[in-house]
């Protein structure tokens, strides 16, 4: 159910190629040219996240030399008011955003490479995080937050309907046809027309790379086998009418599940309390159970994650690393941050998430049949670490959502729309003098 803003794209007028390491972009304030700031500074801070602001206050008494001034910036404009803010000079050091908008951010030049300042941090962090944050190999920010995908199932319907909780996606696709058969009302799985992000799961978990950092270039992979694997199983759920269509954007989405007219979702860690308050009916009938995956030998899951970017103009690049840290991967900072009381949502990217996951699982929507603490914990270790977000990701996603309207109502083959979004995505990035080729 991710969801990603749409965003208007600038121009990069310098950027003749986009090397391994974003050097072309990266802008002139370079994060490794200051790496121990002296003295008492001051970092201005824009989030949007429940809880954030009182872990600013934490940190601010503990640490007098580094004050950090919160801004609330909620708002579906904020990222148009970021770039804005870039290129008046008035930026924030530091700011919340997700993994795509930090990869379009970094491409436009808009955020300071910080690559050395942050290097004794990344131990902390899963592969799959720091990529998050180092787009073409390039670091711009600090890992925040981690969405790991798994499965919850009405484990009452599955009985009645004499299946199980699927270990991959075909089994999935078994399932739902065997529901079907016994009651065309029930679906087994549900996806909006108007969000694609079903396929960015299941093509992360196939193995593709839709973009992959190469030398100099971008290698562009909508059409390699693995990405069209993952298509194929979206064909697979259109073809054989075994999906509702729920739109994530109605405020009644949940009665499908929690009436029982679907009865199957991936979901992940921000969801559960959401799903605690608008399941009565259901509530307690649910387990979790593992992402189904493509390879059970190899098996692996997504997770969209959120950052601390540092803005282009930031002078205190090291510092504005420390607070991130801090805030994201001390105990001190997660113990709290993890608490449903906060209403963060946050789970942690940090490696090792076991001291952070019991307290996040809502006893009374779980039947505790299944253990639902090992299944968020081995989500969190399945992530796929090949996944990378391109320099146009953002606008490719709002491309995408263009067509997959067409995909669900049968219009148009999963195929045809990858297809295009190849064709797409090279001629947009070629455009911008970002050298790419379609992968091999």
């Amino acid at each position: 159910m991710s969801k990603f803003r749409n965003r208007a794209l600038v121009p990069v007028a310098a950027a003749a190629s986009l090397s391994l390491l974003l050097s072309a972009c990266s802008g002139s304030d370079d994060g490794d040219a200051a790496p121990g700031t002296k003295g008492n500074v001051t970092l201005e801070f824009w989030s949007w996240t429940d809880g954030i602001e009182a872990q600013t206050e934490v940190w601010n008494k503990e640490h007098p030399e580094t004050q950090v001034k919160f801004v609330n910036a909620a708002g579906e404009t904020v990222y148009q008011k970021l770039r804005a803010a870039v290129n008046a000079g008035t930026a924030p050091c530091l700011s919340k955003m997700d993994g795509a908008n930090l990869a379009n951010f970094a491409a436009d030049g808009l955020l300071t490479d910080i690559t050395k300042v942050s290097a004794p941090y990344k131990a902390k962090y899963t592969t799959a995080a720091w990529n998050a944050v180092s787009p073409g190999g390039t670091t711009f920010g600090i890992p925040m937050g981690s969405s790991p995908l798994f499965t919850a199932y009405r484990a009452d319907l599955f009985q009645k309907y004499g299946i199980e909780a699927p270990k991959t996606w075909e089994d999935l696709i078994a399932a739902g046809k065997k529901v079907q058969r016994k009651d065309k009302n029930v679906k087994i799985y549900n996806i909006a027309g108007e969000d694609p992000s079903t396929l960015v799961d299941l093509s992360w978990e196939s193995g593709a790379q839709w973009y992959k950092a190469a030398g100099d270039h971008w290698e562009i992979g909508f059409t390699t086998p693995e990405a069209l694997e993952a298509g194929d199983i979206i064909q697979q759920f259109v073809d054989n009418d075994l999906t509702s269509s729920a739109s994530y954007a109605d405020p009644g989405v949940f009665k499908t599940w929690d009436r029982g007219k679907t009865i199957a979702m991936t979901t992940s860690t921000w969801q559960l309390p959401i799903y605690n308050t608008n399941f009565p009916k259901s509530k307690g009938n649910w387990q979790l159970a593992d992402s189904p995956v493509f390879d059970t030998a190899k098996p692996r899951t997504s997770s969209n994650f959120d950052t601390t970017a540092v803005l282009k103009g930031c002078k205190y690049p090291d510092r504005a690393a420390q607070f991130a840290a801090w805030m994201s991967s001390s105990k001190e900072s997660l113990t709290t941050l993890t608490d449903p009381a906060s209403k963060s949502g946050l789970f942690p990217a940090v490696k090792d998430v076991s001291p952070y996951v019991d307290k996040i699982i809502p006893t009374e929507m779980f039947n505790g049949k299944s253990d639902s603490a090992q299944v968020i914990t081995t989500a969190a270790a399945r992530v796929g670490e090949q996944w990378q977000y391109g320099p146009n990701y953002a606008a490719m996603y709002s491309e995408m959502q263009k067509q997959w309207g067409r995909v669900i109502k049968k219009e148009l083959r999963v195929k045809d729309m990858l297809t295009s979004l190849q064709k797409w995505t090279l001629d947009d990035l070629n455009h911008k003098g970002i050298k790419a080729v379609a992968a091999g």
